[in-house]
């Protein structure tokens, strides 16, 4: 799934292949299992797609929004916020560094291993960095941690943040935490190239982390469209706002976008092609989804796709950058 626009104007949205086509994968022939043709789903412009990773943007933005408020300092540590948190609070971790992947937390923790939420939280409260503080080490513990300094501050849930500050003054009413039975499928999930034995996946979070936290975490758990995503994209270009709306102040979604960005990677040519060079930011998500915007040219780019369906495979963000230079080359053609 293809949007593309620039200024007010959406011009590209298109939808290709199938958002179901596999019942399950043959781990023998290392081929997916086909569904009758009659049974497969066709990929619409509506349907929605898990997130993976661009539900880390959703969660900069609440963050923002309550930095915006004064409620939350940047540079503040995580320890005045989760003094319960030891191993953060001892370390001295920053708001800022969780926001830029600068903490030293590793990658991510076996949290679909534990028992009970009980000794999730656990492990979360006495992980230590591993790393130098201050040197880019990209972790989903980052955003877990934001993520329950937001709800201890707020006294509400994520998903109610996201909801209330984001996408219902926003009109995105097809961007919400799952379950979502419409969306397009994932994963035949299985040990041992998976971390849990789940099944075909459809309309329930991929990442098995989130889904142990019960398919809301500040690392991932959204599913969205691409017409929703386009009005989200839009609004940070156009300095926080929407028709009516307001999301941020432009002060604070220069904040958000500025390098090295809190939350957004900005020019990656790996993902971005040629429209990295300029400020663009976004950001790219494990099941195949990723998000480009370019103030530089007032333009974005969001590629919605399944690739990990029926099974996961290694990364291959070619097809995200040359459609980042398509759009960048289109875009000067028009200059």
């Amino acid at each position: 799934m293809l949007a593309v626009g620039r200024g007010p104007y959406l011009a590209v949205e298109e939808a290709a292949g199938w958002a179901v086509r596999y019942a399950a994968y043959d781990e023998e022939k290392d081929s997916g299992v086909e569904l009758p043709p009659d049974s497969r789903v066709p990929m619409t412009p509506s349907t929605p797609f898990d997130l993976a990773s661009l539900t880390k943007l959703f969660t900069s933005v609440a963050a923002v929004q309550q930095i915006e408020r004064g409620t939350l300092g940047i540079d503040a540590r995580v320890g005045a916020y989760l003094p319960d948190f030891r191993a953060a609070s001892r370390h001295d971790i920053t708001m800022r560094q969780l926001l830029t992947h600068t903490s030293g937390l590793r990658p991510e923790l076996p949290l679909y291993d534990c028992a009970d939420d009980a000794e999730r939280l656990e492990l979360l409260r006495a992980e230590p960095p591993i790393g130098v503080p201050g040197t880019y080490c990209y972790s989903d513990l980052n955003l877990l941690l934001l993520q329950h300094v937001l709800e201890r501050i707020t006294g509400r849930t994520l998903d109610v943040l996201i909801h209330d500050g984001i996408t219902r003054p926003l009109g995105m009413t097809a961007t919400r935490f799952g379950p979502c039975p419409a969306a397009a499928a994932t994963e035949d999930q299985r040990r041992p190239w998976a971390k849990a034995d789940r099944g075909m996946l459809r309309g329930v979070v991929h990442d098995e982390n989130a889904w142990s936290l019960g398919g809301v975490a500040g690392h991932a758990g959204l599913f969205s469209t691409a017409r929703d995503l386009a009005v989200f994209s839009r609004t940070l270009l156009s300095g926080g706002s929407y028709g009516p709306a307001r999301i941020l102040g432009p002060d604070f979604v220069e904040l958000l976008l500025t390098p090295p960005g809190l939350g957004f990677a900005v020019d990656q040519p790996w993902f971005m092609g040629e429209l990295a060079g300029q400020g663009a930011a976004g950001h790219t998500g494990f099941t195949g989804t990723s998000l480009v915007l370019d103030p530089a040219t007032d333009t974005f780019l969001v590629l919605l796709a399944n690739t990990v369906h029926p099974r996961r495979q290694a990364a291959d963000s070619r097809p995200r950058a040359r459609a980042g230079t398509r759009l960048a080359r289109a875009v000067r053609g028009m200059e």
